[in-house]
């Protein structure tokens, strides 16, 4: 593991590779997601893809589900925990995280591929890929056994609907204490959420959220008055797509073009609040600035604004999918795709604070 930690504290971005192709016996790790545990410790969760880089379903790939945990705010990270390793030639993938705040209980969401399956080849009606939860008590350290949520997440009567994928990333809990995973779907492309005001013990299925230009990953946002947002990957065009729901997310309606962005996943995080006395509302963003998926930025919305401002770059090379994270002592975690000579070659986790992310 190579880190890029500086001694002192209070100097900024902070950086630490924690998955890298070709360690563990895998080809390349991908599709980051980050979370924080009730107590503080950090969960960093990668797909290691073991024979390619190809996606669930791509020919000859194996994908298992790993994860890693920092208890110093990433300047150091235990070893690969590996959480599920569904068989030859299966894959379990994308997974989004959730902490409800009531009991320190988080959860996990991913799915689970037979071989040869995956988004463009899952057949309507057939567990070809499920949808599973699994949950943890001790911030990640062990894990309870798979819970088989396929017939919430997926309308197997749907002589069209192959497939529901979560997030990458992106879950959340609001304020009513409602546990809120984003989904998309396929065939069309759509997006939905599964929730949760039970504290899990059981998920519904929302409606499919009306799109006629098709979006796919995407994450969620609590903005600092209750109103929620979801960005997502779009199917056209070079902006995302940004949907807005005033009900704690049971009606959705487009707000219309989100960032310009290449498609890829990107992360959305409230950041600070006013009434919590910050001088400002803050949602930051991440994702690459590109040309393509090259150079990774986080941007800060302010307020009642419109857009993003104040790009700083985290990155002047290759750069793919993000997920962010506020860590306990009000620093901002982002875990990420790297490539230095060419694409994927790590996921790194970088920190960085307000004072770093304010207008120079």
């Amino acid at each position: 593991m190579m880190c890029n930690m500086v001694p002192a504290a209070d100097q900024f971005p902070q950086e630490c590779i924690v998955f890298a192709a070709g360690q563990e016996g895998y080809f390349a790790y991908r599709i980051p997601a980050l979370a924080v545990a009730a107590d503080g410790t950090l969960l960093a969760f990668a797909e290691a893809r073991k024979n390619n880089l190809s996606d669930p379903g791509g020919q000859g790939q194996e994908i298992h589900l790993v994860l890693r945990r920092s208890r110093d705010r990433g300047s150091t990270w235990l070893p690969m925990q590996m959480i599920e390793d569904a068989g030859r030639l299966c894959s379990s993938a994308n997974p989004s995280v959730v902490l409800d705040r009531s009991n320190g209980r988080l959860w996990l969401f991913y799915i689970r591929c037979q071989p040869g399956r995956g988004s463009g080849t899952a057949r309507p009606g057939t567990d070809d890929v499920q949808n599973f939860v699994r949950y943890s008590d001790d911030a990640g350290k062990t894990w309870s056994e798979p819970i088989d949520i396929s017939r919430t997440a997926r309308d197997y009567n749907d002589p069209q609907w192959r497939i529901t994928v979560p997030g990458p990333g992106g879950a959340i809990q609001t304020r009513s204490g409602r546990l809120l995973v984003p989904c998309w779907k396929r065939e069309p492309y759509r997006n939905l959420v599964l929730f949760s005001d039970d504290r899990g013990k059981s998920w519904q299925r929302s409606e499919i959220i009306p799109n006629e230009a098709g979006s796919d990953e995407a994450q969620l946002l609590e903005r600092c008055d209750g109103t929620l947002w979801m960005d997502c990957r779009q199917q056209v065009g070079n902006h995302r797509l940004l949907l807005e729901s005033r009900d704690d997310g049971r009606t959705w309606k487009t707000l219309g073009a989100g960032q310009q962005a290449t498609p890829v996943a990107c992360a959305i995080e409230r950041f600070t609040c006013r009434d919590k006395g910050a001088v400002h509302d803050r949602i930051l963003w991440s994702g690459p600035r590109g040309p393509g998926r090259k150079d990774l930025c986080i941007w800060t919305l302010y307020n009642d604004d419109s857009h993003f401002k104040n790009p700083r770059q985290l990155w002047e090379g290759y750069a793919a999918y993000s997920d962010l994270a506020i860590l306990d002592d009000g620093t901002v975690g982002v875990l990420w795709e790297k490539g230095v000579d060419k694409p994927y070659q790590y996921i790194a986790f970088s920190r960085v604070d307000l004072s770093w992310l304010e207008p120079r």
